[in-house]
């Protein structure tokens, strides 16, 4: 099989609104202006009433009702925005898909974009909001791989659960690549700037390919600490596997470590976006 294959499938795609696209392909321009952002988003009634209902929630603890997108935009400013936009706009992407559960695959993914932009608040090396984006999409090659071809995808699944193999390879057995591989091949087809697309298929293995990516190490390190949360995993054994080269490699200092118990407890308030 090819990823061509895949990307062939164009009714399957999912379907990210026009206004998430442009927002991330102007995160590579320093020089964009964003004064048009809240113009351009209330033109999506779905994606504006999203963003709007997580703003008049507990997270934000905002003292009033805010009733317009030009009301969040002045408070949150326009780079939490446009986490908001991100987040729903690939959150209402797909409405059902084979094999998966979609809340919980997008909470698990917004939980690695929260921690993919702390770990970039904390290196001069990585943006912090294209750490966010990467986060968001890290796993949207496998959602590509159920919606296209989910007999395939839910083999690797079983052949996972049953720990006859790791994902990694049972991918490589079964397609001849990886669903990073294609994640990447998907953003590339949708003209995402190509830093997201490298660190998105490298992340998982950042030293594979000669000097490492810091965004990919960003990203590697944010699924570690996802997993851990997800297995309730005690803090001195995170401490104790915490990957160290991966983070001098993001550009982190020293004592990363020893923040770590600030960033496993980030607010899952993003969730409101999957009601």
């Amino acid at each position: 099989m090819q990823i061509q294959d895949l990307l062939k499938q164009t009714d399957k795609l999912p379907n990210v609104p026009d206004i998430v696209r442009e927002l991330i392909q102007l995160l590579s321009d320093p020089n964009a202006k964003y004064s048009d952002i809240s113009e351009r988003v209330s033109h999506d009634q779905t994606i504006s009433l999203k963003v709007l209902r997580v703003v008049n929630s507990a997270y934000f603890g905002l003292s009033r009702k805010i009733s317009s997108i030009d009301e969040a935009t002045v408070l949150l400013g326009t780079d939490r925005l446009k986490t908001l936009v991100i987040a729903s706009g690939f959150s209402n992407s797909v409405m059902k898909v084979e094999g998966l559960k979609l809340t919980d695959f997008w909470a698990d993914s917004f939980r690695v974009a929260e921690l993919a932009q702390w770990f970039a608040k904390r290196t001069p090396l990585v943006e912090a909001d294209e750490a966010f984006t990467v986060g968001i999409v890290h796993n949207i090659g496998r959602l590509l791989l159920h919606l296209t071809a989910p007999s395939i995808a839910q083999e690797i699944q079983t052949l996972v659960a049953n720990r006859k193999a790791g994902r990694v390879k049972a991918e490589q057995d079964l397609l001849g690549f990886t669903s990073q591989d294609a994640g990447r091949a998907l953003m590339d087809l949708w003209k995402f700037p190509a830093g997201l697309g490298y660190a998105v298929q490298h992340h998982k293995r950042p030293f594979s390919n000669g000097e490492p990516d810091p965004l990919s190490c960003a990203l590697n390190l944010a699924c570690y600490l996802n997993a851990c949360i997800r297995t309730e995993r005690d803090s001195d054994l995170i401490r104790e596997g915490f990957p160290y080269a991966v983070a001098k490699a993001a550009g982190l200092p020293e004592g990363i470590v020893y923040e770590l118990d600030d960033a496993l407890i980030i607010n899952d308030g993003l969730n409101q976006l999957l009601h």
